[in-house]
């Protein structure tokens, strides 16, 4: 019964130094302390005139081809951040898309070079197999092409008339944690 009781208080005494310890390895920049919480790994925050997003994360080819497909509904607060590797000037479409969607295009620090209101195409028709050749789909040759006029290297989607009610002009900065972001894209 004395050795639990050492233990017990061998533990009470230690679990201060280690929380020290801890924080200190974290001060110091080591890697598992950069891992960024869970929630982090699938959303970012994102503040555009003074409002603040929750934005999904679409960091990879996979998820930033699939982007807001087949949603029925955006939240007012919500929507889609794409991240890329580098800036390029870029395009977009409506693909399989039931709802109007708003789109901001940004360079790599943060800055608007194009929005659009993007509204619902028509859905693939019985003539339009899917190929996966998109030079070949003629559904998607047929969606109309949304440009980012200048390299961007983000891309916002909100839900439909956001963008009336944020007033965003081109030039216009959108605070987001760009650095973190970059690092992130695949």
């Amino acid at each position: 019964m004395a050795a639990l009781h050492m233990t017990r208080r061998s533990i009470a005494l230690l679990l201060p130094r280690v929380a020290m310890a801890t924080a200190l390895a974290c001060s110091l920049g080591l890697s598992a302390c950069d891992e960024p919480p869970a929630d982090d790994d699938k959303f970012a925050k994102v503040t555009i005139k003074d409002k603040e997003f929750k934005l999904e994360l679409a960091l990879d080819d996979t998820k930033r081809f699939k982007g807001l497909s087949d949603r029925k509904e955006i939240p007012k607060d919500g929507g889609m951040l794409f991240v890329f590797k580098r800036a390029e000037e870029r395009e977009f479409v409506m693909r399989d898309c039931p709802i109007p969607i708003d789109i901001i295009f940004l360079d790599g620090s943060g800055r608007v070079t194009a929005k659009h209101k993007m509204k619902v195409e028509e859905p693939r028709k019985a003539d339009e197999p899917k190929t996966d050749d998109p030079t070949q789909d003629k559904y998607e040759q047929r969606l109309k092409r949304y440009n980012s006029k200048y390299p961007a290297q983000f891309v916002i989607e909100l839900a439909g008339d956001t963008l009336d009610t944020l007033e965003v002009k081109e030039g216009d900065k959108v605070k987001l944690d760009t650095v973190a972001l970059k690092k992130r894209a695949k």
